[in-house]
């Protein structure tokens, strides 16, 4: 959650990225709520495919819920395959992690992982314990101006950007110039491009609650100004490529060359544990193996979470790929053929039931979950106040029949989310 956490500047004093005590005090009584409702922090066991056992005790007493919480996107988490290749790292080494910076000692496994994945997805790949961590890292590094030839950059933010990436604006801007534009905003951007030698721009691939940037007018703005691209695709790797290379990869040449990074998750769509950045030279992957925060000082993802990572990447290089990702798209059109959304049509596995209201949010969502299903309740600061609504996220491994009954009880109480019937998605 808290897209919007830095986005908002109610209360910030001008000059300033930080807003925490209004953040907290405008949104206390949600999360208050939410948790009172049993919304948030809840406690379960997985079971099989997109079930877990609510609560505690023993199994056989616990009611089953259908999840769409989960952002594993093909189904992928409880894999065999990837849980059998994060236990036998682990037994292969007798070590969960060794307790040293990665510039000192590193398991052979992390090598082939980060050798595997540079294969994949054509680029210079280092594995991080988060994707938060791969962006701490990377910032500063952004900011210096040693990624765009000793400048230093306008660092430009896409206005709801993920709070993995905005939460570093202070950082940035104790080096270089930081600005925020309005989300999409491609005219904003070439004014700032037209106005400044050098312009970095930093966005999500997919965004988490729903949409995407627009990576071909990017693209266009890159090779006419020479923009500095840093997009985040957690949401979009593995869905798309035939490697599952992501939203954002996919789109770009064979080389990123030296003006696009890309980080990723590993534990999304990938199905395993971790972060990633796809870098497009050697200088720079020279310079965040010495340079970057995390990958400096502190300790490398650790041997289950690798492990997991091979494992997934033995899946992406087979024909099961292809398959889930057919799979997926499939139930996504099964969603949109009857609750209406912002993104209905749309290729991504993220659907948002307006509802605006926190306090009916939180109530819809409850009433979900009590039906046999869980969804996140959204509200401030992840999305603006009054903006209030119902994420649901949609994955290959769920049954049509549980998706259509979600469906069901998603109208029984907001009719208006009901797809007319000339706005029904056709079919393929």
């Amino acid at each position: 959650m808290g897209q919007q956490i830095a986005a908002s500047d109610g209360g910030r004093p001008s000059g300033h990225f930080r807003n925490t005590a209004y953040v907290i005090n405008k949104s206390r009584s949600y999360f208050d709520a939410a948790h009172n409702a049993g919304l948030m922090a809840v406690q379960g066991r997985s079971t099989i495919g997109r079930a877990f056992a609510l609560g505690a005790g023993p199994l056989n007493g616990r009611p089953e819920i259908i999840d769409f919480v989960r952002c594993s996107y093909l189904g992928l988490d409880n894999h065999p395959v990837i849980v059998a290749a994060a236990i036998e790292a682990i037994e292969a080494h007798r070590s969960l992690h060794w307790s040293c910076a990665r510039t000192r000692l590193n398991f052979d496994l992390l090598a082939e992982l980060e050798a595997t994945l540079s294969e994949m997805f054509s680029a210079r790949v280092l594995a991080f314990s988060t994707v938060m961590l791969a962006n701490l890292g990377a910032m500063p590094i952004l900011a210096s101006g040693l990624l765009t030839d000793g400048t230093k950059p306008v660092v430009v933010f896409d206005r709801i950007a993920h709070t993995s990436l905005a939460y570093h604006k202070p950082v940035v801007a104790d080096e270089a110039r930081v600005e925020t534009i309005a989300h999409n905003d491609i005219d904003a951007l070439e004014r700032l491009c037209r106005e400044h030698q050098v312009v970095a721009y930093v966005c999500d691939g997919v965004y988490s609650m729903g949409g995407n940037s627009p990576i071909k007018e990017l693209r266009e703005l890159q090779e006419r100004y020479r923009l500095f691209l840093y997009i985040d695709d957690a949401h979009g790797i593995s869905l798309f490529g035939r490697q599952g290379e992501g939203f954002a990869r996919s789109q770009f040449p064979e080389f990123l060359g030296d003006r696009t990074i890309i980080a990723a998750s590993l534990a999304k769509g990938f199905g395993a544990s971790g972060g990633m950045l796809m870098l497009g030279t050697a200088e720079q992957e020279a310079l965040f193996r010495r340079y970057s925060i995390p990958y400096a000082f502190s300790v490398a993802p650790n041997l289950a979470a690798v492990g997991a990572a091979l494992g997934s990447c033995k899946i992406h290089r087979s024909a099961e790929l292809a398959e889930r990702q057919m799979r997926l798209a499939q139930r996504i059109k099964v969603f949109d053929r009857r609750v209406a959304s912002l993104e209905q049509g749309n290729s991504l596995p993220i659907r948002m039931v307006a509802i605006g209201s926190e306090t009916n949010a939180i109530a819809l969502a409850r009433e979900l979950l009590d039906a046999g299903f869980y969804t996140s309740v959204i509200f401030f600061p992840t999305v603006a106040q009054g903006k209030a609504g119902v994420r649901v996220c949609i994955t290959a491994d769920h049954e049509v029949g549980d998706i259509e009954r979600l469906c069901d009880c998603i109208l029984e109480r907001v009719p208006d989310a009901t797809v007319k019937p000339d706005k029904a998605p056709i079919s393929s």
